[in-house]
């Protein structure tokens, strides 16, 4: 990567962790996902339960085949062929595992986490259950505040997800939103971590790399 880009990029989360450790996180920023990799398995240890949300960032660190790898039991509900009725369970038993994986979908300049879910299993899991949380998010999920993060995951995060996702919903046609009424829609939880919830434990990792949507 450029020198003069990577220094920018270092700054602004240098920024953003000193805020999110002021507001009781602990946050650390790593160059790469390689890093982010190394960080989470520093917090891993081989029995235990790992809870994993619906994040294309988690799935593309690799870092799900190392842990089934040590002896890890991985909570996944994105696995292909589940039976809705699994896949509750699965969500489920996320609220109370050892380790909880996730991503934000935005992240404020003033060390706030905002997130918008759908079922709500990743903002709730994110707030209170598991022992410890890892929240792991790359650089452009940093916003200047809320009102930003909120816009950008309406229209950026939640088109891009949906159409992922083949859901039927009007953002993923037209790519921005709509504020839609529709059935399936993905945006209907807002839950925004102002400080570190009083009993979780929770670590945000920046990764100095574009990840996720």
């Amino acid at each position: 990567m450029d020198p003069i880009r990577q220094w920018w990029i270092e700054e602004k989360a240098k920024k953003t962790i000193e805020k999110l450790e002021t507001h009781d996180f602990k946050a650390v920023f790593v160059k790469d996902q390689k890093g982010a990799v190394e960080e989470i398995l520093k917090h891993v240890t081989p029995q235990q339960r790992i809870g994993v949300g619906g994040s294309v960032t988690i799935r593309g660190l690799g870092i799900l085949e190392k842990l089934e790898a040590q002896g890890n039991v991985i909570l996944n509900h994105w696995k292909p062929g589940l039976p809705m009725d699994e896949v509750l369970k699965i969500r489920r038993a996320q609220m109370t595992c050892d380790l909880f994986l996730c991503s934000s979908n935005a992240i404020t300049l003033n060390g706030e986490l905002v997130n918008i879910d759908g079922v709500g299993n990743r903002v709730n899991a994110s707030v209170f259950g598991p022992g410890k949380v890892i929240i792991v998010a790359g650089y452009n999920k940093i916003v200047e505040d809320v009102q930003e993060a909120i816009k950008r995951i309406k229209n950026v995060s939640s088109p891009l997800n949906a159409r992922r996702l083949n859901i039927d919903v009007p953002c993923a046609k037209v790519g921005r939103c709509v504020d839609c009424n529709s059935p399936n829609r993905i945006c209907r939880a807002v839950v925004i971590h102002e400080r570190r919830p009083q009993l979780t434990d929770i670590l945000v990792i920046i990764v100095g790399e574009e990840l996720g949507f």
